[in-house]
């Protein structure tokens, strides 16, 4: 489990496949409401109070997205209180608003591009040679197809090592980001940047 702080009022939780497997959990059980998921949730918040000082009290919002073989990104956001909450609750009562989204894509964000370079030594170890760079607001962003010469979550495992999971859709980075690779972008990137 990684986390990391948005805002001072938002966190984002990247739970791998791994993760939920060591918690006896899939990503089917998520959209269950089951003890496992409680605890599941409970141990992300006192993860996140202990590692990052984000502490929930009061209504928030929660948006869970499921990335086709990279495992989940949970993003909790703590809610303007705008108005007192009902007297019937006690001050341990956290209001959750759910939403839920899922994407069959593999897309990674990196901060800088000398991560994508560092990335294509193991890529090009793999031989996996396709890919799509594209930048937006600031970011790199590697789109993978689901078919590649090695394990999902091997490749995910090392993916998360150089960037994180991203939970913008390939329509809207293609829409509004600036294609710097349209395709073979790890081959061209270890060819261009390391293969001497």
């Amino acid at each position: 489990m990684r986390l990391e702080r948005l805002n001072y009022d938002k966190i984002k939780i990247f739970l791998t496949t791994d993760d939920l497997r060591d918690r006896g959990l899939t990503k089917d059980d998520l959209w269950k409401d089951s003890l496992k998921v409680h605890q599941l949730f409970r141990d992300m918040m006192n993860e996140a109070s202990v590692e990052l000082g984000f502490e929930v009290n009061g209504p928030i919002a929660v948006e869970v997205y499921s990335l086709h073989a990279q495992g989940m990104v949970v993003i909790v956001t703590k809610a303007l209180e705008t108005e007192e909450l009902d007297n019937d609750f006690s001050d341990e009562y956290i209001e959750m608003q759910v939403k839920v989204d899922e994407s069959f894509d593999i897309i990674f964000e990196f901060e800088t591009f000398e991560a994508l370079i560092q990335l294509s030594r193991y890529t090009n170890r793999q031989n996996i040679h396709d890919g799509m760079v594209i930048y937006f607001q600031e970011r790199y962003y590697l789109l993978l197809n689901d078919e590649q010469p090695v394990d999902i979550d091997d490749l995910v495992s090392i993916l998360a090592e150089y960037g994180s999971p991203s939970t913008l859709t390939v329509h809207r980075l293609k829409e509004y980001g600036k294609i710097i690779v349209e395709e073979n972008a790890m081959k061209d990137i270890f060819h261009y940047f390391l293969d001497k």
